[in-house]
């Protein structure tokens, strides 16, 4: 993952792209599944964290 050119996502639209709620998003934020940062206070997930969970899930369903 290459965060520093990765663009930085808010919750709802990482809660779009994944087509869950809300608190879903902050489970797996919780449980370290997806990657996020804190800037003064505001929650963001660079989207390859978001691709890279979504590549992770893939394979565990295959």
């Amino acid at each position: 993952m290459t965060t520093a050119t990765a663009q930085l996502l808010t919750v709802p639209e990482v809660m779009d792209r994944l087509k869950v709620g809300r608190s879903k998003v902050y489970d797996l934020i919780r449980s370290r599944r997806l990657t996020s940062i804190k800037i003064d206070g505001a929650r963001r997930i660079p989207s390859d964290a978001v691709q890279d969970f979504i590549l992770g899930q893939i394979e565990e369903a295959a």
